[in-house]
């Protein structure tokens, strides 16, 4: 298929390229172009492949990618309230250091993402070495081409870099002109947020409307505005990044998208589809570009997955699609009130759903709970899915997860926990909902209202889900808002629509940073999450827990040159 021929290509790609290795101090100097440099338009080409490859997160194998996965789900979901490392309490301990405030630099889990990631900002340097060294000589590649694979590139290497800034923050700037001896003692001081701008910039005035030869996974446009308005949010440049939002949003009616066909492994990379990983299993059954970084969530025990019981919604999360009699969320962390826990507190052989639990749809798009049909699989049948639902809970995720019809061409030979669905990096309601931010801080209630109704419109079309006796699994309501009163609930909406609509993809806990309410909405979680899962009891947030450390390893590579970031 035709949307899958970028992935089978980027294999090739990361085959071809030389100096691959992960210490990203060690390269080819990028003012010192190598003979793949030197090559023909298609070996630039391939180059480019090469660079794009790192959008799954992974330079080869399977095992062992989890942090640097494109879900962001070790930073961006388990940090938060929204889920929990999940399996047992001593697997994976370093990622228990991680979710419980408590990691130090020499966590090997930041060791991966800042490697990676800095692979791919040197084969996006590489790339566009390459190209400027074309065109000031033999000119291979036409200078419209030559366009816009510098704007793919630059959109790439500013998606790497923002991803690491989002964790580590202070970060040295390696690009297509420094050399290796600059390399290796360049500073972590200088501010890259301006020269992330510049390269999404570049993107957004030179990238095409339509994805390049058609191919899944390329960059355009409309991906470049969305992640530069979003670059603009993080600074709070609201009429920036509005500016930006509307663009993309004109002419895109998110009420007439589904919502489930975003993690549909046959449907995926669709109209509501901004900026994607792709990933898929070689025609061979082998999983060089499938989605290794999700692996780990994979059903537990029993289930047709069979490993490996990591990344667990939050019994907090689950409660937050409650709604009220009229259909509306409950701003007012009302939900931990009475909560719904499934099976924990009921024998094994005595629980029965609750089908009157009245609660928003998308919960059960979200989450596997005992009960409810679960994909293809048939219904959720509880711990026999689940490692120690008594560490951390009773529920599983579904976004990451695909049917069982789909295993033989979507899952690897033998490991059906790797599979090729996509990643969502951007997509159309997470820019609606940005939008709607943008509005709210504006003061602009009204347009704010219209854009967060527009996604829950959406949401209200979602199938309802059954029991094995064929009826509705809850009583499913989601209602638009009526109005906003005023700001400050209107932000609340907002803030909480987001959570809902994008919970487990990764978005949430850079949310919580940027809105400065970190702190608070983790440590109320711990007492409320706690009280059932003991291990979440007394989670204390400090203002360094904001971001992550450098890791040991890269600070001992630059001789001390790169600076610890404060308080590790």
């Amino acid at each position: 298929m035709k949307i899958y021929n970028l992935i089978a290509q980027v294999g090739i790609a990361a085959f071809l390229l030389t100096g691959c290795s992960k210490d990203f101090l060690n390269k080819v100097p990028q003012g010192e172009l190598s003979d793949v440099q030197l090559g023909t338009a298609e070996s630039i080409e391939m180059q480019l492949l090469g660079a794009y490859s790192i959008m799954n997160g992974n330079i080869s194998g399977t095992w062992g990618n989890y942090a640097s996965a494109p879900s962001q789900w070790v930073f961006g979901e388990m940090t938060s309230d929204n889920a929990h490392k999940g399996s047992e309490q001593t697997d994976q301990p370093n990622m228990n250091m991680i979710e419980t405030y408590g990691v130090n630099a020499e966590n090997d889990n930041l060791s991966t993402m800042w490697q990676v990631y800095y692979e791919g900002v040197l084969r996006a340097n590489g790339t566009i070495a390459s190209v400027n060294t074309d065109q000031a000589g033999t000119k291979k590649v036409t200078a419209a081409r030559a366009k816009e694979i510098l704007a793919e590139a630059r959109m790439l290497r500013g998606h790497y870099y923002f991803f690491m800034w989002r964790i580590f923050k202070n970060l040295p700037w390696i690009d297509e002109n420094t050399t290796l001896e600059e390399a290796k003692v360049k500073p972590n001081t200088e501010d890259i947020l301006p020269k992330i701008i510049e390269d999404l910039k570049f993107a957004e005035a030179n990238l095409p409307v339509s994805k390049i030869n058609n191919e899944g996974g390329r960059v355009t446009k409309a991906a470049a505005k969305a992640y530069l308005g979003k670059v603009y949010l993080y600074q709070k440049k609201y009429p920036e990044a509005l500016a930006l939002f509307k663009e993309v949003i004109a002419g895109r009616d998110i009420t007439s998208l589904n919502f489930w066909n975003n993690f549909n492994v046959l449907t995926e990379d669709g109209p509501e589809a901004l900026l994607v990983s792709k990933h898929a299993i070689n025609s061979n059954g082998a999983p060089d570009n499938a989605n290794v970084g999700d692996m780990l969530s994979g059903l537990y025990g029993t289930s047709p997955v069979g490993c490996c019981g990591f990344y667990q919604p939050t019994i907090d999360l689950v409660n937050a699609y409650k709604v009220d009699a009229n259909g509306l969320p409950l701003l007012d962390n009302s939900f931990r009130n009475n909560p719904y826990l499934s099976d924990m507190k009921a024998p094994n052989n005595k629980y029965v759903l609750d089908t009157t639990l009245r609660v928003d749809p998308r919960l059960d798009y979200t989450v596997g709970r005992r009960g409810v049909e679960y994909l293809d699989y048939g219904i959720m049948p509880g711990n026999d899915w689940i490692r120690s639902a008594s560490y951390a809970g009773p529920f599983v995720g579904i976004k990451t997860m695909i049917p069982q019809s789909q295993y033989a061409t979507q899952t690897a030979s033998g490991a059906n926990y790797l599979t090729g669905l996509d990643v969502n990096i951007i997509r159309l309601a997470d820019v609606v909902l940005m939008a709607a931010e943008c509005q709210v801080e504006l003061g602009n209630l009204s347009e704010a209202l219209t854009l967060v109704n527009s996604v829950r419109n959406r949401a209200a079309k979602l199938a309802p889900k059954k029991t094995k006796y064929g009826n509705n699994a809850a009583n499913y309501v989601v209602k638009p808002y009526p109005s906003f009163a005023n700001q400050d609930y209107a932000r609340k909406a907002v803030r909480f629509e987001r959570r809902i609509e994008l919970a487990m993809e990764g978005h949430r806990f850079f949310d919580l940073v940027r809105w400065g309410i970190a702190k608070d909405v983790i440590e109320s979680y711990s007492s409320f999450e706690g009280t059932h899962l003991p291990f979440y009891k007394g989670l204390v947030f400090t203002p360094k827990a904001e971001i992550f450390p450098i890791p040991l390893t890269e600070i001992d590579r630059s001789n001390g040159t790169l600076t610890q970031n404060p308080g590790f």
